[in-house]
């Protein structure tokens, strides 16, 4: 078996099993033998993984949005990784990929292609961003590298950590299906988020805002948001946008524990206002371009 189906079968059991798992989960909790102590370990290690995703792999490695201490870019890139999503460094380039390519051809996740393709579909594709043109930078960072290359490790305790507390309906719930939750509202941004919702910044893209995927992802779906500031560290621009990443950003910030933390200002929140621009479509202050032989640069407002 070649390495592109190899990477395929992985993945097929890794979108597979903790479907089948859920389905499994969902005929116990019909039945009621489901343990209030079950659903508390799901919703504590769902939260921490998903923030290992949101402010590590996303807004800490992709965007640069803050100078995190060592000790806290480590747990964040584990915890992301504990969300099997893939390696850090792979998880970051395709995602820089993406911004530079945005619902354009080359996108590794579009809805442009289907629905079903932004969800999950892309995923069985050869279309992974290579880290030497997208985040050369990251190949030199020795914590990142260190926990990617370690990747299988962090996967492997993210399942034995909730078995060693609840058992075998610890890693049901605490694993599987955690896992399950956690992959397809990380997905979702990709497919709801470019399709459903409302735009308050005109973008040369799709993206949109989306209130309950704003919930489930700890503040990812204010996608509109993000994709008209990209380097932001905060997603909800308001205060009704409730985004636990960013609550969360900003608490590290006042304990010292993170630094140079980017922020919008009033003016460009209503330069990029649709209300201002009369729906003009407004290009990257920073356009990012793609070749072979430069470094694509992380997507900075």
């Amino acid at each position: 078996m070649n390495s592109s189906n190899l990477y395929k079968a992985a993945v097929l059991v890794a979108v597979v099993g903790p479907l089948i798992a859920t389905m499994y989960a969902i005929y116990l909790l019909w039945n009621r033998a489901v343990h209030w102590s079950d659903i508390t370990l799901m919703l504590v290690l769902y939260t921490l993984v998903a923030l290992g995703v949101t402010v590590g792999y996303h807004r800490m490695l992709t965007h640069r949005s803050f100078q995190p201490h060592p000790v806290v870019k480590f747990i964040f890139l584990v915890l992301g990784s504990m969300a099997l999503e893939g390696p850090a460094l792979e998880w970051t380039a395709t995602h820089v990929k993406h911004h530079a390519q945005s619902d354009r051809e080359g996108d590794p996740h579009s809805p442009v292609e289907g629905f079903f393709h932004a969800h999950l579909g892309w995923l069985f594709k050869d279309r992974m961003a290579d880290p030497e043109i997208y985040c050369r930078h990251l190949l030199k960072d020795p914590i990142v590298m260190f926990v990617s290359r370690t990747f299988l490790l962090w996967v492997a305790l993210s399942l034995l950590i909730p078995f060693a507390i609840g058992g075998w309906s610890g890693l049901l719930w605490g694993g599987l299906v955690r896992i399950f939750l956690a992959h397809h509202v990380t997905w979702s941004v990709n497919s709801v988020c470019h399709t459903f919702g409302k735009r308050e910044f005109e973008t040369n893209d799709q993206s949109r805002n989306e209130w309950l995927i704003g919930l489930l992802a700890m503040g990812e779906g204010w996608h509109n948001n993000h994709h008209a500031f990209p380097r932001s560290a905060f997603h909800g621009l308001h205060w009704w946008q409730f985004d636990l990443s960013g609550y969360l950003i900003w608490t590290l910030e006042r304990i010292g524990l993170v630094s140079d933390v980017y922020r919008v200002s009033p003016e460009q929140l209503a330069r990029r206002s649709t209300s201002t621009t009369k729906k003009v479509v407004v290009q990257p202050e920073q356009p990012v371009s793609v070749t072979a032989e430069q470094p694509v640069p992380v997507a900075l407002d």
